[in-house]
């Protein structure tokens, strides 16, 4: 049998305070959120929290923006916190999902190709199936050696990159016909 979980990470106020933030993305990030979230919920699938923590900075407790965003409604079924970019190494997730036989997962939130990307292959080297909702997935445009790769560009090549060796791509709407 198969159990499900939903892992939502990094939707945090923290973000808000980037210099990289910016707000062309976040109508349809959050309605694929939401949407998610709320098909999810309905199903019984429990949602799972997680959030990025440094020492200092907008990332740090005592910044008062280790909170979700504001749009965020659901109640989680847990809260990790974490301090790299994958939502395992010693945040207690595994044991958790392990203890409840949760096997596959659905991950979402932010960003794209850094944390959501990490924890999808990290999850695939524990034996997790997972699915990549990347609709329901936010990043920025990132530039590196003078070239700047746009949203859609980060996320079709985090999609290339996970599809077939580390998780399903799917949208919302194929990630909650497939519950």
């Amino acid at each position: 049998m198969s159990r499900i979980a939903l892992l939502n990470i990094d939707t945090q106020q923290s973000f808000h305070h980037r210099d990289y933030w910016q707000e062309k993305d976040i109508p349809a990030f959050q309605q694929a959120m939401l949407g998610l979230i709320e098909g999810c919920e309905s199903r019984h699938v429990p949602v799972v929290d997680i959030f990025h923590v440094d020492e200092d900075g907008p990332f740090s407790l005592q910044s008062g923006y280790v909170k979700p965003m504001a749009f965020l409604r659901h109640r989680p079924a847990v809260v990790f916190q974490k301090h790299v970019h994958n939502a395992f190494t010693d945040t207690g997730l595994d044991h958790w999902l392990r203890e409840r036989d949760i096997n596959q997962l659905i991950i979402c939130g932010i960003r794209t190709e850094q944390c959501c990307e990490t924890t999808a292959r990290v999850a695939s080297d524990l034996g997790y199936a997972v699915t990549f909702v990347s609709e329901a997935t936010l990043t920025f445009p990132m530039t590196h050696k003078g070239i700047t790769l746009s949203v859609d560009e980060l996320r079709h090549r985090t999609e290339t990159v996970l599809a077939g060796r580390f998780a399903d791509i799917k949208t919302v709407a194929q990630a909650l016909e497939s519950l």
